[in-house]
Order: structure tokens, then sequence, then C-alpha cells
């Protein structure tokens, strides 16, 4: 499975406002739960933030990838939201975080979470890729950028 099948250009915030993690997650879950039907924003919000109770999803280099799952949610979703200023989203190298890969799942399906998990990961190991998204100025121009940098990965 590709990021082009999950992640939608709409599903993307280019200047989060939020300035720390709960209000982070709730900013990007309302935008989110507006754009895809039945998906139940306070369920989303508590599977995110139950998560992130384990240890946070905040992988270091300024990036974050919360994920959680949810009952009756017809396939997995991700959108993408960028802080300028960053949020202390208690990452592991305790830097602040400005790239953000929300992830929602169906409660069935871990194979794929992970793989999509693991892909998003993968990507965003590049320098020079996460400096390309800091500089996006539009939507459509960060949404080019994963997308090239996604197909680089499944030739």
């Amino acid at each position: 499975m590709r990021l082009a099948d999950v992640l939608k250009e709409e599903y993307i915030i280019t200047d989060l406002k939020a300035t720390e993690k709960r209000e982070l997650l709730d900013e990007m879950v309302t935008d989110l739960s507006s754009k895809v039907e039945g998906l139940n924003r306070e369920q989303l919000l508590e599977a995110l933030l139950e998560r992130e109770r384990l240890g946070s999803t905040g992988i270091g280099y300024g990036v974050a990838i919360p994920h959680g799952k949810i009952k009756g949610l017809n396939g997995i979703k991700v959108s993408f939201g960028r802080s300028k200023k960053g949020v202390d989203f208690h990452a592991m190298d305790n830097m602040p975080v400005h790239l953000f890969f929300l992830i929602v799942a169906p409660e069935n399906s871990t194979s794929v979470h992970l793989k999509i998990l693991s892909s998003i990961a993968r990507i965003l190991r590049n320098e020079e890729f996460r400096g390309k998204l800091m500089k996006a100025s539009t939507r459509r121009d960060i949404y080019r950028i994963i997308m090239e940098e996604d197909s680089k990965h499944h030739c």
C-alpha cells in the first residue's frame, strides 16, 4: 500500500496553530473528521491520546507519527500537518516537532497499518525531504513532495 492510497491533498494542514501535544492532536483530528464521513472525532482523539500514554510517537528529527485504531472505519486514512513554530511533543530527542503524519486505521488492520507506519518512517529519515516539507508554501506543493518521495520507494 502506498501513501497515495490513503493521503489526500485535502488532508494536509500547512500551518498548525497548536502549541502543545493534546491541542495539536485535537486540531488534526477536528480537521480530518470534518473531511471523512463517519469518523468520530472524540473516539479518534481518545485512541490517539491512549497511544501517546504508551510513549510518544515523536520519533525525533522534528517528526511525529501519531496513530490509532478505531471501530467502524472503512480503510486507513492519513493526514499531514506542519507546525512552523514546532510543538513540544515529548519526542525521543526532546526537540520540537514540526512534521506530523496522523494515521487512523480500522480496528482489525494491523498489518496494513504497520506497513503505512514503516513507509512513512522510512521517507521521513531523509533530511532533504524533511527540509522540502518545511519550505513548501502550499498544500499542493506539500502533497506533490510527499507523493514524489513515496514513489521513490514503491517503484
